[in-house]
């Protein structure tokens, strides 16, 4: 069953075209993984997902509806979650900010929103810390508090925006092995630098510079190869397996596609 579909898609700003005749499927449960330079429209596809700009050529339907008409049943971590870690908020209060529709300013949230908010903690493995101060976590744990409030929507599908940019190794992997887990219920699109994450976590992947390039990556064994003495992969050839285009040295690949040593 197909969660996103998108047909013929293009996109510009003013008179600069960001997005150029982009087609792609993501079916329920898949992990997909987004990729490409920056300044790419890997952004810019994702605010076309979820409805925050408006496109005028092609289509896009989630869930066999529009984009603004399916909100409800999408997840959304952004790169900035814009939570200021020096104010005095507790965990399960940055949870309960997912119950949009649900809140009521003058009397807090209820007895419903309370338990929904410590069960998706609880998804996340961070319901012993729900009344810790939020700055008082690592990254990782932050990062983790954020899904949950994501998870507060019950959404089928669960978009992340460079959900490790800011975060340690030990922190990067912790995120992603908790999505691995989500992701056995829920589908889930994150956008990334990190091409381990293809590696290890996605079933698709798509590369986006303009145009796009969507790969079925389920089967791995016969993709990729490593090198040296540490089994690092080429990214150099996992470009070109996406479709990436005049790279012929690694001093033309733009740093940010490096894997980590």
């Amino acid at each position: 069953m197909s969660v996103v579909d998108i047909t013929n898609l293009s996109f510009a700003y003013e008179k600069q075209t960001v997005l150029e005749n982009i087609n792609f499927k993501v079916e329920e449960k898949d992990f997909l993984a987004i990729i490409g330079p920056n300044g790419g429209g890997k952004s810019t596809l994702l605010k076309l997902i979820l409805g925050i700009y408006t496109y005028k050529k092609g289509n896009i339907t989630i869930l066999s509806k529009s984009p603004k008409k399916s909100l409800t049943q999408i997840g959304y971590v952004p790169q900035n979650t814009n939570v200021n870690t020096d104010f005095p908020i507790k965990v399960i209060e940055v949870v309960m900010m997912g119950h949009v529709e649900g809140k009521r300013p003058l009397f807090g949230y209820g007895k419903h929103e309370i338990l929904c908010a410590m069960g998706a903690l609880e998804q996340v493995g961070m319901a012993d810390y729900a009344q810790r101060k939020i700055g008082s976590l690592s990254g990782g744990q932050r990062q983790r508090v954020m899904i949950a409030r994501a998870l507060c929507t019950h959404p089928q599908i669960l978009i992340l925006d460079e959900p490790t940019s800011s975060i340690d190794i030990t922190g990067q992997r912790e995120v992603y092995e908790l999505l691995k887990i989500l992701n056995e219920h829920i589908t889930i699109i994150v956008v990334s630098h990190d091409i381990s994450v293809i590696l290890e976590y996605a079933n698709k992947a798509a590369h986006i510079n303009k145009t796009l390039s969507y790969h079925d990556i389920s089967d791995k064994k016969h993709t990729f190869h490593t090198h040296g003495s540490h089994g690092h992969f080429c990214e150099i050839e996992l470009l070109q397996m996406l479709g990436a285009e005049n790279c012929d040295s690694c001093e033309e690949v733009t740093p940010e596609w490096r894997l980590n040593p």
